[in-house]
Formats: structure tokens, sequence, C-alpha cells
């Protein structure tokens, strides 16, 4: 298995893993800040989209609680404006796989581009069920919002 990526979950681990992504978001969109951080081992590394790391099961609930109750009431996980896509899920070993998919979320309903990311993400097989043990979500942007079009790495002149 080592190497192959997997569009859509074409073996048992790799539907494990497609599993775990589907209680994931179920848990988001419950607002369930107890069965979201359940997804991500003990020590997991979560970086949100502006760059705050959270160490931890525990720092993920305790945020995601503050979220879920706060300015994310009611938000729902989504694939992004682009619409969905499987995730592309490469075993590294057969207990750990590297996860990199399109997402997105949508608050009062509306969705936007601007809340459209890339997430990466490291699943591992514990004793019990495959977890998260890193999450890293990136927001898009479009080469002319940097003000750059056209030119990978940056502005003209920098």
């Amino acid at each position: 298995m080592s190497g192959q990526v997997h569009r859509t979950p074409e073996s048992a681990p790799a539907q494990e893993i497609d599993d775990l992504l589907g209680r994931m978001t179920e848990a988001w969109n419950a607002g369930d800040a107890t069965a979201y951080a359940g997804q991500f081992t003990e020590d997991a590394d979560y970086v949100t989209f502006f760059g705050m790391h959270l160490t931890g099961r525990r720092a993920i609930e305790e945020s995601h609680r503050a979220l879920f109750e706060g300015p994310l009431r009611g938000s729902r996980l989504t694939g992004g404006t682009g619409g969905e896509q499987a995730p592309a899920i490469r075993f590294l070993r057969p207990d750990v796989a590297v996860v990199v998919m399109n997402g997105g979320s949508s608050v009062g309903g509306e969705q936007s581009p601007e809340r459209d990311s890339i997430i990466t993400l490291t699943a591992v097989r514990e004793p019990d069920a495959w977890r998260f043990a890193s999450f890293q979500n990136t927001r898009k942007v479009s080469m002319e919002s940097l003000g750059a079009p056209g030119r990978p790495g940056g502005r003209e002149g920098r």
C-alpha cells in the first residue's frame, strides 16, 4: 500500500479514513466539540487557517467549544465553493496516511470563496480506530489577490 494515492476509498483502510473524515464533518456540523476533538489523537497538532497552533485533543476541544458556542455557531463544513471532491489519501505505511482535501465552511447558510481552504491531515491507526495526528488548514488565495498575476512567488519588484 505504501505510496498509493486513493482518490476514492478503494481499500478498507482508505474507506476507514474516509469514514473518519465523515465523523469529523458530522461533529463539526452538529457543533459537538467533544465529538470533533475525539477524531484526533491525544497529542495531535492542529494548525488553523490563521496560524494558531493547538496541541492535543483537549486544546482542540476547548477552542472548538468556544467557536461552536460563539462565532461559528451553526456553521457547516463543505467541500468549498468549487464543489465536493474526493480527498487524496496516500499511505506512507499501512498505519499512516497523508490526506489532502479541499474544504470550506458556510456561516449563516452562506458559502464564500474567502472560506475555501486546502486541508492536510495525517491519519494514524491507533489500536481502536483511525484518528488524525495532525491538521493544517490553509486558505486558498488567487495570485491576483496577492498582486502577482501570473507570477508564482509574489509581487513584481519585491
